[in-house]
């Protein structure tokens, strides 16, 4: 991450955190600037924040802070749909497709990267 320290000085940490929120750059950073489970995310802060760059986490500390409100909208999102396809399931079948539906996405998100990863490779 010498490189972004480097950058930081000669642009300044104001024009460096915009540059890399930049809606093109976004799918690059991912992995650098993890939004994929509250663990990582903490990681990424705590490593800029230890090495000078905590400037450059203000997106991610922002997003773990909605996330409990992000969770929940998406649980409510879940919930609405599978109450419109489904009217005649009972409540343990529900929570038991709610459980599995966050491990399915989790697994489709690294699936996702993974296309990414084949087709930048191609």
């Amino acid at each position: 991450m010498h490189f972004l320290q480097e950058l930081s000085e000669h642009l300044g940490i104001r024009l460096l955190n915009e540059r890399l929120q930049d809606p093109t750059m976004q799918e690059s950073l991912e992995s650098i600037f993890p939004k994929d489970n509250p663990k990582n995310t903490r990681f990424a802060i705590n490593f800029f924040t230890s090495i000078g760059l905590g400037g450059i986490t203000e997106n991610l500390r922002e997003y773990l802070k909605n996330m409990p409100s992000l969770i929940m909208q998406r649980q409510k999102q879940v919930a609405e749909s599978e109450s419109g396809s489904s009217s005649g399931s009972d409540s343990s079948d529900s929570e038991s497709e709610s459980e599995s539906g966050s491990s399915s996405s989790s697994s489709s998100d690294e699936s996702d990267r993974e296309k990414r990863k084949r087709r930048r490779r191609s």
